[in-house]
């Protein structure tokens, strides 16, 4: 297999993105990096991340791409888990307390802030709309955030959350109370969900 090849297959592996970060690890040269981006016309989704023309770019993907510590949560997360029908406004997403986000100045985002020792509590790997793995918050944080910042939601994004949640065959209702219990919200969560 050619260095050229081995290239493409990077390439496929990230559905038509090529990060040079990840091609300099793999033992590419950057000038050989930045040649088959010349002579393949790649557009440049963001710094070090490149699309092949005929990719859709995933702004989800390219955003965590850049921002590794970001994990998609609230309206974002609940349309990625079609918990809800409508489409996010807003990117959002939660970050460890302290982490600073005021390079991210041209997205138009919704950051929340939470202690490092809940940040990663259901964090998980889905699929974006483009086919991309992305981190987001699983089913069960959702509904947790969801009760919790329940003034926040417009009324019927929130019954539709918890209607569709309910209804999911993958629900996991013990999880969901384990959550609860170390967000210290269990009582307000089982006034939502019949257990």
């Amino acid at each position: 297999m050619t260095r050229t090849e081995e290239l493409e297959n990077l390439i496929d592996k990230n559905h038509g993105y090529l990060i040079t970060s990840q091609a300099v690890q793999k033992g590419f040269t950057k000038p050989f990096i930045y040649k088959y981006i010349r002579e393949h016309q790649m557009e440049k989704a963001a710094h070090g991340i490149y699309n092949l023309e005929e990719v859709w770019q995933d702004e989800l993907f390219i955003l965590q791409t850049r921002n590794q510590k970001i994990i998609y949560s609230d309206e974002t997360a609940l349309y990625l888990h079609r918990l809800t029908d409508r489409e996010y406004s807003k990117i959002c997403f939660t970050v460890p307390g302290g982490y600073n986000v005021s390079h991210m100045k041209n997205v138009n985002k919704e950051v929340r802030y939470v202690q490092k020792d809940v940040y990663e509590l259901g964090a998980c790997m889905v699929e974006s709309i483009s086919g991309n793995q992305i981190k987001a918050y699983d089913m069960e944080r959702c509904i947790c955030d969801l009760v919790k910042y329940r003034n926040s939601y417009e009324v019927q994004t929130f019954q539709t959350a918890m209607k569709e949640y309910m209804r999911h065959s993958k629900k996991n209702l013990s999880r969901l109370v384990g959550y609860a219990k170390k967000l210290g919200m269990r009582d307000e969560v089982m006034k939502y969900v019949m257990v």
